[in-house]
């Protein structure tokens, strides 16, 4: 049997801020955009979350929620400095480790000797050594299916974790809500509820072939998770042909200036972080931007480039916004492709030749 760890930072880019600056401690804070009236929050902390405000929200809704609230602009190379600390302790346990995201990894302690291989204490030793270390807290799921690990991660937030248990598999899925299993999103979630079906018992009482019919290759996907099958192992090294990050905002967004200052304040360093060891390995072959709309109508935007420009993605930004039919904006993305260097080097040789 497997021992899945899900690690979940808590409300990380926040956190750093308020350890590196005392003065913000048990104060309602958020790390936004430069602009408190036009931007929009990339995040937030638990005391803000009591009064309604909520990470990508629009920073002029959030103050209106909560007057207090201070915005600040965000660092993401120390996040990343961070992060890579953060992967350094969870080496200390095991090299299987699949980081998400800066503030998020899968680990397989199947193998771990430490603490008589209980990945319980594993998980609790971990969240000690980086609160001990670095001065935050962290969450943890702990679980033998890979999926639950992480949805374990979010019951006991902010720092604490939860055990799903071999024995305590199908009960835990049989009273889970439907939208709390990785990719159930608002429409399907909707979509699940017409049909009657709201919780993973539902789900365990159908046929593969009926969530296939409604749902396709997501449906055998969901099918297979509420019967409690998940043979994903945790993946260390495969080879990326694509890096995105996008975000679905609290509220529609209805200015072409708000989704430019998100792009460059929030998106772009979180995707350069994210994918700068793929960077090292592999060409860039196109840079792209999506937006979904609010009537969930999604539009994309390529272009050929071998290198990471901002002034790319904000005039994809706005050729995709051209297509909005005067519907807001209730989710961006932007996204790099990439190529073999070996098979890009070829390519070249042959234009040469």
């Amino acid at each position: 049997m497997r021992k899945f760890i899900h690690v979940d930072m808590d409300a990380f880019y926040v956190s750093v801020e308020i350890r590196d600056n005392p003065i913000l401690a048990n104060k309602p804070v958020a790390v936004g955009g430069k602009s408190s009236q036009r931007g929009v929050l990339s995040t937030c902390n638990y005391l803000a979350r009591e009064f309604g405000v909520r990470s990508a929200m629009p920073s002029s809704h959030a103050k209106r929620l909560c007057p207090d609230l201070i915005i600040v602009p965000g660092r993401m190379q120390v996040y990343q400095d961070v992060s890579t600390k953060i992967r350094e302790i969870f080496q200390r346990y095991t090299q299987l480790i699949e980081p998400l995201s800066l503030d998020e990894a899968y680990l397989d302690v199947s193998d771990c000797s430490m603490f008589a291989g209980s990945a319980t204490l594993i998980a609790q030793d971990i969240r000690l050594k980086i609160h001990q270390e670095l001065g935050l807290t962290a969450s943890a799921g702990i679980a033998p299916l890979k999926f639950l690990a992480k949805i374990a991660s979010d019951m006991n937030k902010p720092n604490g974790q939860y055990l799903v248990k071999p024995d305590q598999v199908v009960p835990f899925i049989e009273n889970l809500p439907l939208n709390k299993i990785p990719g159930v999103g608002k429409v399907t979630f909707a979509k699940l509820n017409e049909l009657g079906w709201t919780t993973g018992k539902d789900i365990r009482a159908l046929t593969e072939a009926k969530l296939a019919d409604n749902f396709g290759k997501f449906g055998l996907s969901l099918w297979k998770k509420c019967q409690g099958i998940d043979n994903r192992g945790v993946e260390t090294s495969r080879v990326r042909k694509s890096v995105a990050v996008e975000r679905t905002f609290s509220e529609n967004i209805a200015s072409l200036s708000v989704l430019e200052e998100y792009l460059i304040d929030n998106l772009y360093p979180s995707l350069l972080g994210r994918a700068q060891k793929h960077i090292e390995k592999r060409q860039i072959d196109k840079l792209g931007v999506k937006i979904k709309f609010a009537d969930f109508r999604q539009t994309t935007k390529e272009h050929k480039s071998q290198t990471l420009d901002k002034a790319v993605f904000l005039s994809l930004l706005q050729e995709a916004w051209q297509r909005r039919n005067n519907k807001d904006a209730r989710l961006l993305g932007i996204f790099i492709g990439f190529t073999d260097k070996k098979t890009a080097s070829a390519q070249l040789s042959l234009n040469l030749e």
